[in-house]
């Protein structure tokens, strides 16, 4: 996924857009040039060690973390690790939740 950076981060005019998610990890492959089919410990082993950001406030999820929540050993494919990759980015995404909302629940119970 992509989305526009926050207007208030300090950066440019707020236009710029940021990866996160399988559009992340996508740029990541391609700057490695992973051929396939490759195996679960193969990418552990060369990328394992990167942080994908997984929202678009920037949070991360180390990839030998997010390959450990996959049933697959091997992917075919670059399509193929992506689409098993997706839901656990969104697992994650949904777990951070509203960092605000939790926030503001803390301060004032509603």
């Amino acid at each position: 996924m992509k989305a526009r950076r926050p207007q208030d981060d300090g950066v440019g005019n707020g236009e710029e857009m940021i990866a996160f998610g399988i559009a992340a990890l996508d740029s990541y492959l391609s700057d490695a040039d992973v051929s396939f089919p490759t195996e679960k410990e193969t990418l552990r082993e060369t990328l394992g060690h990167i942080d994908v950001p997984y929202n678009a406030s920037g949070n991360t999820i180390q990839l030998a973390t997010a390959l450990d929540n996959t049933p697959n050993r091997q992917f075919e494919t670059k399509q193929e690790l992506l689409n098993e990759l997706h839901p656990v980015f969104e697992r994650y995404r949904q777990e951070e939740g509203n960092p605000l909302l939790d926030r503001l629940r803390s301060v004032f119970p509603l």
